[in-house]
């Protein structure tokens, strides 16, 4: 297990430590969800239809899965500190591209969208950095007995992101386009960046042990993480098919105006932040990562299909369901990646947690072009019901209740 590095563990750098991982990592997420707010305004201003729109907005979670393991290998070798700090810096100058790109743009040719595309996917490929390491700070810098709450609050960064993008994007595309769009990221990243240069430090690391001169791989050991990497993969289905397409959901299914379509979005991504932080919590209480894990994917599930069913039979709750299906489908997240830092250890989190991260981002960016053509085929409630299917899929993978390595 790794240790916290100071002898106050519970003072105030590793909640300090910890405040900064979920500043970059949402600064990150702004720059990642920003295209996928910019769908309605694409689909209904410049006519693209929805599958395209939501290739377009796959592309920075295409970026990331490129180099979300390289960041996480990275991490394990040179530390935290300058892989969230010069990677979001990174993600800042990818962002200011789109800006540029975007603003002498001719209006909606094919090349402009390629050319928007390309600097998306540079900046997933920056902000992976936090993704990838930021939870090498909660694991270093907590005990085991408080990490269910410190990466239910690191899991916040995600919802909240995206709560800030759904609450900005719209009134900022339609008042200055896609550039002044952008621009938040530029800002957010960039200053982020800056502060986590200055004020993160490493937590301290226990001696490498080795197998044959090189550390043992918690790979060889078991099944235990390829199918935690597998559940989270399968139930970051339902959670992008919404965070993707619950914007224009709201706008063309359920009659309400971009504005207040983005405040009800900007809201569940809120609760669904409280919700990781309750679920982390729950994991505390219950000694237990997976059970809970197990919980939350049935519970996707249920939710999944009263979506579905709301929107086929018109229910005036199918808001109010959207709500409650963000904050399920994004609880799981903490626990996941919780387990997985504990079982690989602090000599191999980082590439574990880059692994975890690359399959949950390989499968978010299939959903914006499969569930933007399955939309256009058979509609919201069948491709609901399809993400539900997925997260049914997960229940018995969830493995049993796991020992936490303290030697890697």
């Amino acid at each position: 297990m790794i240790r916290a590095s100071h002898p106050d563990s519970l003072g105030v750098t590793p909640w300090l430590m910890l405040a900064l991982g979920v500043l970059a990592q949402a600064a990150g997420t702004v720059l990642i969800s920003t295209p996928a707010f910019l769908i309605p305004f694409l689909h209904t201003e410049r006519g693209l239809d929805l599958s395209s729109a939501g290739l377009l907005a796959s592309a920075p979670t295409a970026g990331m899965v490129l180099t979300l393991v390289a960041w996480g290998a990275l991490a394990d070798r040179i530390g935290e500190r300058w892989v969230i700090g010069g990677g979001t810096l990174l993600a800042a100058l990818a962002a200011a591209g789109a800006v540029l790109v975007s603003g002498s743009a001719r209006g909606s040719a094919v090349g402009d969208y390629l050319a928007l595309a390309v600097f998306f996917l540079l900046g997933g490929m920056a902000s992976a950095s936090a993704n990838a390491a930021s939870g090498r700070l909660v694991v270093g810098w907590f005990p085991r007995h408080r990490r269910g709450l410190a990466m239910g609050i690191r899991q916040m960064s995600q919802p909240l992101g995206v709560a800030v993008a759904a609450v900005t994007i719209p009134a900022l595309v339609s008042s200055g386009g896609i550039a002044a769009a952008q621009m938040l990221s530029v800002v957010l990243c960039g200053m982020l960046g800056v502060v986590c240069l200055v004020l993160l430090r490493d937590p301290a690391r226990l001696p490498r042990t080795t197998v044959g001169g090189v550390s043992e791989s918690p790979y060889v050991s078991g099944g235990r993480l390829w199918r935690i990497h597998s559940v989270s993969m399968l139930l970051v289905i339902p959670q992008f098919t919404i965070s993707t397409f619950g914007l224009v959901w709201l706008i063309t299914e359920q009659s309400l105006t971009a504005a207040v379509a983005g405040i009800v979005v900007g809201i569940s991504q809120f609760v669904g932040a409280l919700g990781r932080i309750a679920v982390g919590v729950l994991s505390d209480r219950v000694g237990s990562r997976m059970r809970p894990l197990r919980w939350v994917a049935i519970a996707a599930v249920v939710v999944m299909v009263l979506l579905a069913a709301s929107d086929q039979i018109g229910w005036p709750v199918a808001v109010a369901v959207l709500i409650v299906a963000t904050t399920i489908s994004v609880a799981d997240n903490g626990l996941a990646f919780t387990a997985v830092a504990e079982i690989a250890g602090p000599r191999w989190s980082g590439r574990a947690l880059g692994i975890q991260n690359t399959g949950q981002f390989v499968a978010a960016s299939a959903v914006g072009p499969v569930a933007g053509l399955l939309i256009g085929v058979i509609g919201y409630p069948l491709t609901f019901v399809a993400a539900a299917a997925c997260a049914l899929l997960a229940v018995p993978l969830v493995p049993n209740d796991h020992v936490e390595h303290t030697d890697r």
